[in-house]
């Protein structure tokens, strides 16, 4: 099937956009002026990512979070329409799993004082299920269906494994790698149980 969204970058860029999402948010160094002394008083610190984490650690969940979301739109679809039964028990529980995940990076974001609107949105991330790729999913039936959710969604998985291994690595919050460890973990035993569905490997050759 011709997607109208522009061509996905290989599974590398997902990196590289992590990072450049870590420079931006780190570029600006220069010291604020000190506040009036008469001021001290009347204003409290604003939330910032630096206070329970690093740019590499907010860059990550400000893009993990809608990965998931729009993940979650495709499962739920999904457990409804695929034609398969074993791949629409397979999308009722990744949808749960990924819904538990938001559970937790919806929090992180909180407590990183970051704001909860999609800062990717009408970007062609790596791994990141489109708008067109859940209007082509409303529209496709029977096994065209199961080929494109299988697909769409190998992409977000192994995309989403890849950038939260970066964040292991990088990353400095330890709720924040703890979570990406989490998620590396449920990402490899949802790929391995996705290869083994019927369909897959025409799907995903």
């Amino acid at each position: 099937m011709t997607r109208s969204t522009p061509s996905r970058p290989p599974a590398t860029l997902a990196l590289l956009a992590l990072l450049a999402l870590t420079a931006s948010a780190g570029c600006s160094t220069a010291p604020e002026p000190a506040p009036h002394p008469s001021a001290v008083r009347k204003t409290a610190p604003t939330p910032s990512a630096s206070a329970t984490g690093s740019p590499t650690d907010a860059a990550w969940v400000q893009l993990m979070t809608p990965m998931n979301e729009k993940a979650v739109a495709l499962l739920t679809l999904a457990a409804d329409r695929a034609t398969e039964p074993r791949v629409r028990a397979f999308a009722t529980r990744l949808r749960g799993d990924q819904e538990a995940e938001l559970g937790r990076l919806r929090p992180l974001l909180a407590r990183m004082g970051l704001p909860r609107t999609d800062v990717h949105a009408g970007h062609a991330m790596p791994g990141m299920v489109t708008e067109s790729d859940l209007a082509a999913a409303k529209t496709a039936e029977g096994a065209a269906f199961d080929r494109l959710f299988l697909t769409r969604i190998r992409d977000h998985l192994r995309h989403s494994a890849q950038v939260s291994r970066s964040e292991i690595t990088a990353g400095a919050g330890a709720d924040a790698k703890r979570l990406a460890a989490a998620l590396v973990t449920a990402r490899e035993a949802a790929l391995t149980e996705l290869e083994a569905l019927p369909g897959s490997t025409r799907a995903l050759g």
